[in-house]
This record gives structure tokens, C-alpha cells and sequence, in this order.
């Protein structure tokens, strides 16, 4: 299979799950000026390990993955975005690794997409009690700041979005102060399953689903997995992140998925899977727990939410 623009491919021609889950490896090649076909981009395997789902977690549609989003720099509607981000250009693009590292570096996002990439399945879930399974396409955060020899000061990794009122038509609405910031703690951002991902459903990541390069930690609610990342800035300080300075009370630095611990405003108990009409329970973690919950050992996760 070969990545393609996203308007290219119908939704006929996704490819089902069972040959999704058995095809070991695929190439990569280019469209949209983004991903261009080249040398740069080697076969990529699928790494079963990096999947733990149900058996009835299956794969939402492309459909419902790229025109039910939030992503406010594009207005507050769920269809807003698909509908307003055709307009950012995403290439050429670039992304300042700086701070607590020996030697601060720029990188292109063509010379980032000739790292090792894979497919990995995962779990979505919103604060705001929905959820998803979303194939994506990338490469282990891990994989990106080994390289830049980071010094005993990084205790933090600070993320920062692109910020372009004149392609953004969502930032005039005040929502948030932009630019979009997050930031994880140096454990969270080296494990194995927090990944940068530059595709999903193995095509070019669309515009409205974070292009050309995103956060995604499948164990926090999904605005912790940032967008049109220009900015890692590694630190020895608890960086700010753009919801728990707009309202604290609400979304902490952690936000784990916990649904035992609700938002001020609803239940974090269980959530309704995009594509299904009865709500299913919300999983410690997000269900995994197996591989994340020894990074909270002995933190109250109820204060530290």
C-alpha cells in the first residue's frame, strides 16, 4: 500500500482487518509535496505488541476518523475541522528540538520521515467521554530525542503548535491562548508506546488530524497528543499546557485516562465508541495499564490527575 492524499482513497478501498492486521510490511512513497516518493523510505513492519485491543475493537472508518475531530485552531464544531484545514500548508515544515540537550537542532520533516516507521493500533479516548481505534502511522518519540544527547536537566519534554492565525481560522474564536502547548514528563515521552505519528490508516496524515506530525499517547485523553508540532523543548520544570491554564480544575498536566476519577462536569466512567449506539466502560489507562501503570507507582492519582 502506498501512502496517498486522503481525498485520493474512498472508502471502498480501506483495506479490511484481518489483511490490515497479516500484511507485514508495506512501502512508503510520496504525494501532496509531503511525502515523496524516494529511497528515504525503507519497508515498515507491524509490531503486534504495540496493539493490546479486544476483540471488538475494531478500527473506526476513515471516515469517522477524519471529520469527527477536535482541533480548536480550526473552530469548536467536530466537522470544522475536515472542513477548515485543506487551507494550512504543510510542507515545506520543520521542528526545533531545543533546552536541556547538548546541542539544539532543527529538523526537516523529510529527513524525520527517513526514520524507521510502523503501524500501530490504538486506542482513543476524548475527555469528553467518545472514543475511537485509530491505525496510525509513525515512529517512537524515543526514536527522535535519543539522538540529541539530552542532558541530566531534562526532566521534561514541552511541546509547542504551529501558530498561523491566517491558515487557523479557529484561533479567532479565543478559546485558548495559542500557541497550543503540552507537555509529558521524560518517562512518559521515552516509553515505547508514545509516538509521533505522521499517518494514519496507511496514508499521509490528514490536515485535520494534526499534519504533518502529531503526538499520540493512547493512555491520556487525546488533547495531551498535540498537533502540528513545531517546537520539543526538553526542561527541568513542569512545563504549562494549554487546557489546565485555561481551566485547572478540569484538565490536569497528568490526565490520565482514569474512570474513576470524573470530570468536574460528567462521568469518566464509561464512553460511546464513535459508530456504536451503547456505551461501553472506560478501562484504567485506557487499558494499558499492563505497560504504564509502574510509571505512577506511589503517585496519588486522584490529586496528580
Amino acid at each position: 500500500m502506498l501512502i496517498r492524499k486522503p481525498s485520493d482513497i474512498a472508502p471502498s478501498e480501506i483495506t479490511p482487518l484481518q489483511h490490515y492486521l497479516d500484511r507485514r510490511k508495506f512501502m512508503m512513497a510520496g504525494a501532496a509535496g509531503l511525502l515523496m516518493a524516494s529511497d528515504a523510505f525503507a519497508a515498515l513492519s507491524f509490531k503486534k505488541g504495540t496493539s493490546v485491543l479486544a476483540a471488538n475493537d475494531k478500527p473506526n472508518s476513515l471516515r469517522d476518523i477524519t471529520h469527527y475531530n477536535n482541533y480548536y485552531e480550526f473552530g469548536s464544531g467536530k466537522s470544522d475541522p475536515s472542513e477548515n484545514a485543506g487551507v494550512l500548508k504543510t510542507h515545506p515544515w520543520s521542528i526545533v528540538v531545543d533546552g536541556a540537550v547538548e546541542k539544539a537542532r532543527t529538523f526537516d520533516i523529510d529527513t524525520l520521515l527517513r526514520l524507521p516507521l510502523e503501524e500501530r493500533i490504538y486506542r482513543h479516548r476524548c475527555v469528553e467521554g467518545w472514543s475511537m481505534v485509530i491505525p496510525w502511522v509513525g515512529f517512537p518519540l524515543a526514536a527522535l530525542l535519543k539522538q540529541m544527547k539530552l542532558t541530566a536537566k531534562a526532566r521534561y519534554v514541552a511541546f509547542e503548535t504551529l501558530n498561523r492565525p491566517s491558515e487557523m481560522p479557529g484561533m479567532a474564536e479565543g478559546l485558548l491562548a495559542w500557541p497550543y502547548r503540552e507537555g509529558l514528563r521524560i518517562d512518559e515521552a521515552m516509553h515505547p508506546l508514545t509516538l509521533l505519528a505522521v499517518g494514519l490508516y496507511g496514508n499521509v496524515l490528514p490536515n485535520q488530524n494534526g499534519a504533518p506530525i502529531r503526538l499520540v499517547v493512547p493512555w491520556k485523553y487525546g488533547f495531551k497528543s498535540i498537533k502540528a508540532i513545531v517546537r520539543i523543548h526538553l526542561t527541568d520544570t513542569q512545563p504549562q499546557t494549554s487546557w489546565n491554564l485555561a481551566t485547572p480544575n478540569e484538565y490536569g498536566f497528568y490526565s490520565n485516562v482514569n474512570p474513576t476519577v470524573d470530570h468536574p462536569r460528567w462521568s469518566q466512567a464509561n464512553e460511546r465508541r464513535i459508530g456504536e449506539f451503547l456505551r461501553r466502560p472506560t478501562q484504567m489507562f485506557n487499558g494499558y495499564g499492563s505497560q504504564v501503570a509502574s510509571l505512577y507507582q506511589g503517585m496519588d492519582l486522584r490529586k496528580n490527575f
